[in-house]
């Protein structure tokens, strides 16, 4: 019989790391609103950046900026999605109706 491992229960690791072994985990036990925090924080970031982007003349940006901004955008979305997946599993379940 399988066991599960208590700490790869409670440490998500983020699906952006590259490494084999995780650096950067979600702590899945911590305050919802914290974790929630966290993903607002990623999602403005990337909202904030593509705004810039927007907002900027691309006549003097660089082609290999792209990879970069891409890169960027990237992790903080990915980041912010996972933080919010954790978020709502852990807000209490509220009956519409």
């Amino acid at each position: 019989m399988n066991n599960p491992d208590p700490l790869t229960d409670r440490y998500r690791p983020l699906r952006t790391s590259y490494s084999d072994t995780p650096v950067l985990v979600i702590d899945t036990e911590a305050d919802p609103h914290e974790i929630l925090d966290a993903a607002h924080q990623r999602i403005r970031a990337a909202s904030d950046l593509l705004e810039t982007l927007y907002c900027l003349c691309f006549k003097q940006a660089d082609a290999s900026d792209i990879p970069n901004i891409v890169s960027a955008l990237y992790l903080l979305t990915q980041d912010g999605h996972e933080l919010l997946e954790v978020a709502r599993q852990r807000l209490p379940k509220t009956n519409a109706g």
